[in-house]
């Protein structure tokens, strides 16, 4: 693989992910919401969804999930469906939370966050057109590196640079939402503020193209 190229990528990718999208706001609202143990493991879930993105790419389904007119906006409805379903559970949660509880709201088993940040992962078509708009115009033709394995390199080092970049930004999200759930109305409205966030990323999926 040329440096180069690998050098251009990195600084592109590393562009996108701090420009602000759904991502971003899903790990925000997760760390915000509850914890940093819940924020760090929904950006563990985010990277396993874009290393299957990876393994797609590179075995060429997602090129062929593309040729299907209907294949990407299914998947964005899917998406945001999913993401409206969670952000409904986390508002209708408050009517239901009447102890006086200090802090932020009950972390969801850690199992579960991976899941469902794994399925959020898998259900945003900017993933998928990540792979194939962007990485393709990074590889080399002219080398002896298998097209595939190219694609599953770049791929891999997004999942890295996303590791990092959204791990920091779940530790800031979490330390602010501690700070700012001194009292039960507080962490009241900290939930409110992160189930917000997360129809705010519904709506960002279902505008992706």
């Amino acid at each position: 693989m040329e440096l180069r190229l690998v050098l251009l990528f990195l600084g592109m990718d590393l562009l996108l992910i701090c420009t602000p999208g759904p991502d971003m706001l899903y790990v925000t609202a997760r760390s915000l919401g509850q914890g940093r143990r819940t924020g760090l493991m929904a950006v563990t879930g985010i990277c396993c969804g874009y290393a299957v993105h990876t393994v797609l790419a590179a075995a060429g389904l997602a090129a062929a999930l593309r040729a299907v007119p209907a294949a990407l906006p299914a998947m964005r409805y899917a998406g945001a469906a999913y993401l409206v379903f969670l952000a409904v559970r986390t508002l209708m949660s408050l009517r239901h939370r009447t102890g006086p509880t200090r802090g932020s709201s009950t972390p969801d088993p850690a199992g579960k966050v991976l899941r469902q940040s794994i399925l959020t992962a898998l259900l945003n078509p900017k993933g998928l057109l990540l792979y194939l708009s962007l990485m393709p115009q990074f590889i080399a033709t002219g080398t002896t590196v298998p097209l595939g394995l190219q694609l599953t390199a770049l791929g891999l080092l997004h999942v890295v640079n996303c590791a990092i970049l959204y791990g920091l930004i779940a530790l800031a999200a979490a330390r602010a939402g501690q700070a700012l759930t001194g009292t039960p109305q507080a962490t009241r409205r900290i939930s409110a503020v992160s189930g917000t966030l997360l129809l705010v990323v519904a709506a960002a999926t279902l505008t992706a193209h």
